[in-house]
């Protein structure tokens, strides 16, 4: 199992990581099998979306703030962030992709997102394991 390491900026953001994941994968040097991309935050999340144009993630993130609006959850008692639970929730904390050829397969305008839910944090992990066929 590999892990990526990074900070986030912003309170809700999307960030690309399918370089990082497919760095990984090619060094696993398996042909054939399965990527399972993982983050173990309560408030974060991943997600295939598209890649080329970026207000696909502004319109994602619009969405999830319509669907979760902040400050009016019973865990903002505890720390303030509800909202952000409620959101990854809703998305997910992991996605699992095929590989062929050594390479991942996913569509021509597809990649593979971590979404921050309750940034900005100093440290945010995301776990990749490969299963070979």
């Amino acid at each position: 199992m590999d892990e990526i390491i990074f900070s986030t900026t912003q309170k809700n953001e999307i960030i690309d990581i399918t370089e990082e994941v497919s760095d990984i994968v090619k060094k696993s040097k398996i042909n054939e099998g399965i990527c399972l991309v993982y983050t173990p935050h309560a408030t974060a999340a991943i997600i295939l979306n598209e890649n080329w144009d970026e207000s696909v993630q502004e319109d994602f993130l619009q969405m999830l703030r319509e669907i979760a609006p902040e400050g009016r959850w019973k865990h903002d008692k505890q720390d303030g962030n509800g909202a952000s639970h409620v959101k990854a929730s809703i998305v997910g904390p992991s996605e699992t992709m095929i590989m062929k050829d050594g390479r991942l397969v996913l569509g021509q305008w597809q990649n593979i997102f971590f979404c921050e839910f309750d940034g900005p944090r100093q440290e945010r992990k995301v776990f990749v394991q490969i299963i070979k066929k």
